[in-house]
């Protein structure tokens, strides 16, 4: 995600609520932007938004660019075992209960 791309903002307060109902040893959001003006944009546009439960991580090294090729927003759902179970390019109302619900498939009983 970028702090300058209209798609990721709208969903980054579903993304922190989703932590907020989701989120623990079994379950976390890792909100990786690409922002080239670093930590400070991130702090801030989390700060203007009230984002509270996701932790910021910025993708210093490029590491994304091969995921994000395609366009940002994109979301991988990792499963326990470090392998992707699903990918959803574009945004998405992260914190719907039907969403929730198929997250918690995922989950540890």
């Amino acid at each position: 995600w970028a702090t300058w791309c209209p798609p990721c903002r709208e969903e980054m307060p579903a993304l922190d609520r989703l932590q907020a109902t989701l989120g623990g040893p079994h379950f976390e959001v890792v909100a990786v932007s690409v922002d080239a003006g670093g930590m400070p944009v991130i702090q801030a546009f989390f700060r203007d938004t009230g984002v509270t439960h996701l932790h910021p991580y910025l993708d210093a090294f490029h590491d994304a660019a091969a995921l994000i090729d395609t366009g940002i927003p994109i979301t991988l759902l990792v499963d326990r075992n470090g392998q992707e179970a699903g990918r959803k390019l574009g945004p998405a109302a992260w914190d719907d209960a039907q969403i929730v619900r198929l997250i918690r498939r995922y989950l540890p009983a």
